[in-house]
């Protein structure tokens, strides 16, 4: 879904050969090749838990955990299945290696406003200029492509 989505919005993509890579897409945005690795989530329509990482595995067991940072990949792209929609994560928000992190689809119920992400600031990758954003990440909280002519509306 995010490589019909990319498509769809007139980017050109390529798809690594091989396991050995960190992500899963490469994008041609604006002359640039910018890597994009993607993740599957059901938030139930009310958050998005995103884990920023990959497990390796040998023999059905965990060999290594891989937390994905600026130096690995440029963008941490997520399909909804909640929502239908895809959301874009710079890499610059994911400091040395988080854990996961949470999109928020509707405000939290104690009215928190610090450290919230919301998920309808992620839609779109020409609002996060490539590890220009200087957000600073809040705490730590709780693929294969289709290119598919289905797609939900923005």
């Amino acid at each position: 879904m995010v490589a019909c989505d990319l498509r769809k919005r007139g980017y050109k993509i390529a798809i690594p050969y091989g396991e050995e890579c960190d992500y899963d897409l490469v994008i041609d945005r604006d002359g640039n090749l910018e890597r994009v690795q993607v993740k599957h989530a059901d938030s139930h329509g009310e958050v998005i838990d995103v884990h920023c990482y990959s497990n390796s595995l040998t023999n059905g067991k965990i060999r290594t955990v891989k937390r994905y940072t600026l130096a690995t990949i440029d963008w941490l792209a997520v399909y909804d299945r909640a929502t239908d929609r895809c959301y874009y994560i710079p890499a610059s928000e994911l400091g040395s290696g988080r854990r996961e992190m949470r999109l928020r689809i509707v405000p939290p119920r104690n009215r928190q406003q610090a450290g919230i992400r919301y998920a309808e600031d992620y839609v779109d990758l020409d609002d996060h200029p490539r590890g220009n954003l200087q957000m600073e990440p809040a705490g730590i909280e709780p693929a294969t492509s289709c290119l598919q002519s289905r797609r939900s509306p923005n």
